[in-house]
Order: structure tokens, then sequence, then C-alpha cells
């Protein structure tokens, strides 16, 4: 019989949906029962002519800064529908992997052979991930930490002074890296790409599922999760244990008032592993959740 280490579990996964399936489909294998309550959804920015008159000049910047998967999936696409990816990629005879190549190749189309003249920095695996997909190698991107402070660490390193930043973001993101950068003598553009708005489904159909765990990857969530409870409502729900990938989700968390708040490793493998070992000291065979 195939062990199953979550079973027993409720555990509410509250990411944008597309974002959550891959995660959902994992606790699931390992026989929680899953719900995908996404508190926000995405979408493409709302007026899209800014972003493109961004990408024309594109050529004009040093260094192209995404700061989500989000960023690169929705930047990217405007940017390879611009036929403007070779400015970021390195020449295809730098491919060891000749399938990775060839699909290069395919979104260069007919635009020519990559000339990369734009250094590409990043933040979190999932985003560097995001970035291989469509050939691009050469990335400045933390290895530890996932945040702008982590990223800001990394470029002490690099001659910021003078340089043209493009940073690529959802609607309303933080300012802490452009002002940080501005400080440090470069100048920088938001490239607003894709627009985050708040979910506006029912709460009563999250509360129904009496969650033990609920994952919440970013504090603006979070503080949409708080709007809809009700005082009663938030007494019951706040009674389950938190999953959080930033120290400053988690600070949110307490303001908000919850108390039980696991801060894990990053990506979906961080926060499986957590998970599991949280459930192995917490749950036992015959009593469920400890008090």
């Amino acid at each position: 019989m195939i062990r199953q280490p979550l079973a027993g579990l409720n555990i509410a996964v509250t990411r944008p949906r597309e974002q959550a399936m891959q995660l959902a489909q994992r606790i699931a294998q390992a026989g929680g029962r899953v719900t995908v309550f996404p508190l926000l959804e995405i979408g493409p920015a709302v007026d899209l002519q800014p972003l493109r008159t961004l990408i024309a000049r594109l050529h004009e910047f040093d260094i192209a800064i995404f700061v989500s998967p989000n960023a690169v999936n929705y930047g990217m696409e405007a940017i390879v529908s611009a036929g403007k990816l070779g400015l970021l990629v390195q020449p295809k005879s730098l491919f060891t992997d000749r399938t990775q190549a060839r699909k290069v190749d395919v979104l260069l189309n007919h635009h020519g052979q990559p000339h990369a003249t734009l250094r590409v920095a990043t933040i979190g695996q999932g985003s560097l991930r995001a970035l291989r997909e469509y050939g691009i190698e050469d990335v400045i991107a933390p290895q530890g930490d996932s945040d702008s402070e982590a990223l800001l660490r990394l470029l002490e390193l690099q001659p910021i002074e003078g340089l043209r930043v493009i940073i690529f973001r959802g609607n309303g993101g933080r300012e802490f890296l452009g002002e940080t950068l501005r400080a440090r003598g470069a100048s920088v553009e938001y490239a607003t790409c894709y627009q985050r708005s708040r979910s506006q489904q029912n709460v009563a159909t999250l509360l129904a599922t009496n969650p033990d765990v609920v994952v919440v990857t970013s504090s603006e969530a979070l503080g949409h999760l708080g709007d809809m409870l009700d005082e009663a409502s938030k007494k019951r729900f706040f009674a389950a244990t938190l999953f959080v990938p930033h120290a400053r989700i988690a600070e949110t968390a307490y303001k908000l008032g919850w108390d039980r708040v696991v801060l894990t490793k990053e990506g979906d493998d961080g926060l499986m592993s957590d998970l599991l070992a949280w459930t192995t000291k917490n749950i036992s065979n015959n009593s469920g959740i400890k008090s």
C-alpha cells in the first residue's frame, strides 16, 4: 500500500489558479484533501500600450529585471511578440541542449540570430526556471532568499551607477527595488505587464472545508483574506496553521491575528518538504492535530 503522509489533512491552497494546480496535485498524491481557493486573479495589464512602448525601447536599457514568474510569463510574451527576444538570449552556439537551442530558434523565428545586449536579473527559482524556458541562461539571481533585498545584495557586486534598468512587474508592486537602485545611481523604469485583482469568490466555500493548513504566498493575498472574514470567522479560521514562504508575509499574518505560522523554504519543493515535516511532528495516527 502506498504511504500517504498527508492523509486526513484538509489543505487550502490560495495561489492564483494556474500556479496552484501543480502544488495541489502533489498534495493530493500525498493523501491530502486539497481546496484550491485563489485569493488573487492574474491577467494581462489593463492597458498594454505603455508596455509595448517600453519594449520598443528595450535596446536602450542595460539590465532587465523580472520580479516574479508572472512577470516573466507576461513580460516575455510581449517581448517575443515584439521581436525583441534576441536582446536577452545568448547565441545558440552556447547551448549544449539541442532541444533548447531549437526551441529558442523557433521563438526567434524570422527576427535573426540572437545578439544579447541586456543583462537579465530575477528573484526566485521559479522565475529563473521560467526565463530558461525562453533560452535565457545567463541570469543574475540570488540562490538563497527570494526577495528584492536578496537581489539587491547580489547587485552590490555589479557596477550600477549610470545604468538604465527596466523592471517587469505587476500593477502596484513594491517600490523598494527601484528606489534602492535609483539611490545607487541607476535610472529605473517600470514595465507593468500583468494585473493582480482580488478574487470575488465566496469565502463561505473556503470556510466549509474547515482547513487544517492554509497556504498563502503573498502579503496582498493574506490581506484580502483578512478582509473577507468577519470576526467570528477569523476566530475559527485562524485556528488553522498558515504556511508562508517569506518572513514579511509571516509578519503580516501575526499582525492579523494568526498564531500558528510556518515559514517554509522556497518553491513547491521547499513547501512540500516543510509540510511533510510539520505533519510528522504534529500529527499522530490517532489524535490528529496536536493542540
